[in-house]
């Protein structure tokens, strides 16, 4: 393992040269959480798909346990049991408009994690970068547990346990544990733990932030590196559910029925009496027990549904849990929102409603959400929802507010409809609305024809626990 310790050296070092003039040293962070002895463990997998072009290349990295779609390049990096998923990647000639300029990719674009470390991390592509259009870039970047790095380039960043990069270009930032910023281009940034902020120039501005004493609750480490808190004690106590799928190298039958234009990764577990609706998309590393998903709903990375009912077209985002939670139509459910209700407390929410990335509804009663409502922060009982949220209606009308640990200023309008053209977005590339025509396929459907090809690494030797260099592309 010579080699594998001589990387992460390499990783250290590059992503100090960013982060040590900042006030962080990741070594100790790094070395810690680091599962050297869990490096061998897990095979790694690419995904074949007549529907994306096709170019993998790993060079002197671990990659155990990781999924990867779409054009991948990764170098010099540790990225384990993540999901690098390139199914939106631009193709070749495809343009595309910064601002009042519009310009044309001279290649399709591909995803590059190099000299990055990324522990159970979700990637998802559509970058807003541009500088580089033609490449989703991840450098000399430290990802920790269930971040998410979702449409954002980022080059010499850390993100904290459950953060979320969204829809924005990092250089040189810091996100705290349970952090989640969109917020466009930032360099040299610090963003505390548990602060909620959107940003778009010149329309609007939202900033929530939880208190320390909530986020030490939900999201914290002990003493030897372990990740600890509400979170990751819902999360062990499911986890090793997944160990049988990623144990065989054959697809297991479906214990339930999927309709034809539906799609149940096998890297998915579901358990107890489920109901998967048509045109349903539940993703790998998805978690559905005991639960309902309509028609069109889709449960993306990481998301755990259980004892939960979703109706038609609800969306639940990347790291999304819910437990004794019925959704109305349509409700979107943010990156790692945590609502976790009871048998006999259980959270209702109303259709249409928004709950925003990161809100936590851990009710110690029951909890009901109006119908198109948007709702946000630490939520405990019905009386907290006064402070944490709003009716979009009357949201919409507003140019400023401060509610609670909420501020908000701008365009009120803009904000909502922003928010509700990206769920449109979701559903349309998910095939949410498939109608049985070409136009209407989504990931639902085209993800049906994927194979999965399998690769492990070196498990004695210098180089235990590297993989070896591999190249696919086209014939």
């Amino acid at each position: 393992m010579q080699r594998i310790k001589r990387l992460v050296k390499h990783i250290i070092s590059r992503i100090n040269v960013n982060l040590k003039p900042m006030g962080l040293d990741i070594e100790q962070v790094l070395m810690e959480s680091i599962p050297f002895d869990e490096l061998t463990k897990y095979y790694a997998y690419y995904a074949l798909s007549i529907d994306h072009p096709l170019y993998f290349r790993f060079r002197e990295s671990n990659l155990g346990g990781t999924y990867f779609l779409g054009k991948c390049d990764v170098d010099r990096s540790i990225v384990f049991l993540s999901d690098i998923r390139g199914d939106e990647l631009k193709t070749k000639n495809t343009k595309v408009q910064f601002g009042e300029v519009k310009t044309e990719l001279y290649q399709d674009e591909i995803i590059q994690v190099i000299n990055s470390y990324l522990i159970r991390t979700l990637v998802h592509n559509h970058s807003r970068n541009p500088e580089i259009p033609e490449y989703f870039r991840i450098l000399n970047t430290a990802a920790m547990y269930y971040s998410n790095i979702h449409g954002t380039t980022t080059e010499g960043v850390y993100l904290g346990a459950f953060a979320t990069a969204d829809l924005s270009v990092l250089h040189n930032c810091i996100l705290g544990n349970y952090a989640y910023v969109q917020a466009g281009d930032l360099s040299r940034v610090c963003i505390d733990p548990g602060r909620i902020w959107i940003r778009q120039e010149g329309k609007y501005e939202f900033d929530y932030r939880y208190s320390p004493v909530t986020i030490e609750k939900y999201v914290s480490w002990d003493q030897n590196g372990e990740l600890t808190g509400v979170f990751a004690k819902f999360l062990k106590g499911r986890r090793s559910d997944f160990l049988p799928v990623y144990d065989s190298l054959t697809a297991s039958e479906n214990q339930i029925h999927v309709p034809n234009h539906a799609f149940l990764s096998r890297y998915a577990v579901v358990k107890g009496d489920c109901i998967i609706g048509e045109n349903c998309l539940v993703a790998q590393r998805a978690y559905i027990e005991d639960s309902v998903m309509g028609a069109g709903a889709n449960a993306q990375e990481n998301s755990f549904i259980v004892n939960t009912e979703c109706a038609d077209l609800c969306v639940v985002a990347h790291g999304g849990k819910m437990i004794y939670t019925k959704l109305g139509e349509k409700v979107f459910i943010g990156f790692n929102c945590f609502l976790q209700g009871t048998v006999d407390k259980k959270i209702s929410i109303g259709a249409g409603s928004i709950i925003m990335p990161h809100t936590i509804i851990d009710a110690e009663e029951p909890v009901t959400v109006p119908e198109e409502t948007l709702v946000w922060g630490y939520i405990a009982n019905q009386n907290d929802l006064k402070n944490q949220s709003m009716s979009m209606a009357e949201f919409a009308k507003e140019k400023r507010i401060n509610l609670g640990n909420m501020s908000f200023t701008g365009d009120g309008a803009a904000f909502i409809k922003d928010f509700q053209n990206r769920i449109d977005h979701i559903l349309v590339e998910n095939g949410a609305r498939y109608d049985g025509k070409s136009h209407s396929r989504g990931h639902a459907q085209k993800t049906q024809s994927v194979s999965y090809n399998l690769f492990q690494p070196y498990l004695a030797g210098e180089k235990e626990g590297l993989f070896p260099t591999i190249v696919v592309e086209d014939n």
